[in-house]
């Protein structure tokens, strides 16, 4: 798809190209938008554990990286268990590796019945995440559009309830499933809508394990709440990212009808593909394999990403790997990327 109209290099923030671009006119180049999580902790000498629990070195991070590679969002991604915390699980964060969730609170029925809806500006670790919402915003002064994050709502239920057993429960228990899967989404529409106070422009809403269940699954119980999600977000004025790492070929029809902004492209699958199920309005994002942009050379990675530009670049696309780039890349690699998007 060609959008609007060709429009001329100016002096425009990265948050009004942004917000031109969404609402469909020709920019004068692609935008580039890394995941970056213990990279940029590295990048500025900390640890991925000072990153997760501290919104300050998470907001620092997303400054410094985005100044020295030039991308065009930074982003309140870190690990996926802030609401976990916030019901109630422990979460232990480790120098350089993930937090880790230390016990699943769902294990039963009562477990499901008695799971408390919880207060996202007074939980720890979701408070944390609003102020850094904040933070951006006093720091980059609305020029730079922020990305605020939560968990969608079947890897919220896996995260409290365990992926297999959750997984289980989809085949044996619907009242299980529904019930813990409605209260993941009032706390996902919760927290987003707490980050859009905050100052977050667009929510991105992270939903991994839905790679790994088929169609008839997705539809029955996650494609109307993803739905639910994107639609209450919208009517807060913000725009949605959706993000499902692997590959979502199989239900790319499903997800058309959820109606996100923009949804996340791993780098097995085929974008053109997904283009032709998606239409034209959707923005794809992605999909060179993090694994690629580690390993190859600077001049492999920019060619590489020249080709996606070159092929893509004239429809609503941004250039970034199928998902985060590893704290091993070196960062000419990043800085290769970022020069293929001219």
């Amino acid at each position: 798809m060609n959008q609007k109209t060709q429009s001329k290099p100016n002096n425009r923030t990265k948050k009004q190209l942004f917000d031109a671009f969404v609402e469909g006119e020709k920019i004068d180049r692609t935008l580039f938008r890394p995941i970056l999580m213990h990279f940029a902790a590295r990048f500025t000498g900390n640890t991925y554990g000072e990153f997760a629990s501290d919104h300050q070195v998470l907001v620092n991070s997303n400054i410094q990286t985005m100044e020295h590679f030039d991308y065009d969002m930074v982003s309140l991604i870190s690990d996926p268990y802030r609401e976990t915390s916030a019901f109630g699980a422990p979460v232990t964060y480790l120098p350089e590796a993930v937090p880790r969730c230390e016990k699943l609170i769902v294990k039963s029925w009562d477990d499901v019945q008695n799971l408390q809806r919880p207060d996202v500006c007074k939980c720890t670790r979701t408070l944390d995440r609003i102020k850094g919402a904040e933070l951006f915003q006093k720091k980059l002064q609305g020029t730079v559009p922020v990305v605020g994050w939560i968990e969608g709502p079947l890897a919220e239920a896996c995260d409290l309830a365990g992926v297999s057993q959750m997984l289980m429960q989809l085949m044996m228990d619907p009242d299980f499933s529904n019930l813990l899967l409605d209260k993941c989404t009032q706390t996902a529409k919760d927290f987003a809508k707490a980050q859009i106070e905050a100052g977050c422009d667009v929510i991105g809403i992270g939903d991994a394990i839905c790679s790994q269940i088929d169609p008839f699954t997705y539809d029955t119980f996650v494609k109307e709440r993803h739905r639910e999600i994107i639609a209450f977000i919208h009517s807060l004025g913000a725009r949605t990212k959706l993000h499902i790492c692997g590959d979502i070929t199989h239900i790319l029809p499903l997800l058309k009808e959820v109606e996100t902004d923009i949804l996340d492209l791993d780098y097995d699958v085929d974008i053109s593909y997904a283009r032709s199920v998606m239409g034209e309005r959707t923005i794809l994002m992605g999909n060179i394999s993090p694994m690629v942009v580690q390993n190859s050379t600077a001049e492999e990675v920019e060619r590489l990403s020249r080709e996606l530009v070159a092929k893509y670049g004239n429809e609503r696309f941004i250039l970034s790997a199928g998902c985060e780039i590893t704290v091993g890349t070196p960062h000419e690699n990043l800085m290769a990327m970022r020069k293929g998007c001219f």
